[in-house]
């Protein structure tokens, strides 16, 4: 079926998560200002996850359907760095018994270092983690 079919019929019922398929990338839109986007593209022998400017790539279906389903969820969120209006850093994060931890993190190579740094953080705790299956 691959991970966008499993995607589709695990958001079937959820009519509060419209979500968009273009070829072979599938994306959940945020449904708040404080959420990010989710996607998955599928590749051949690999796919690719991202939450607005993160992403990772995933050889085994099973581990990026699982990510997908992550960032729909409320154990994960984005810090997400800006110099100026312009975004540039993105870090997962996880939740833990110990508080937030970080994953992983993509960034830009150029960065305006000189404009005023802020974070912002996105989560958006939309399903139950084991909710898409």
């Amino acid at each position: 079926m691959g991970a966008i079919g499993r995607i589709m019929e695990g958001l079937r019922d959820r009519a509060d998560l419209p979500y968009r398929v273009s070829g072979r990338t599938i994306t959940v839109d945020s449904v708040s200002p404080q959420g990010f986007s989710v996607w998955l593209t599928e590749g051949r022998g690999e796919s690719i996850v991202g939450f607005d400017g993160w992403h990772e790539h995933f050889d085994s279906e099973d581990e990026a359907f699982n990510c997908f389903a992550y960032g729909l969820s409320d154990q994960g969120r984005l810090k997400v760095e800006y110099r100026g209006n312009l975004p540039h850093r993105w870090t997962l994060e996880e939740r833990t018994e110990l508080g937030w931890q970080e994953v992983s993190t993509t960034g830009l190579l150029f960065v305006p270092f000189w404009r005023r740094p802020r974070i912002e953080y996105r989560q958006n705790g939309t399903i139950a983690r084991d909710e898409l299956r």
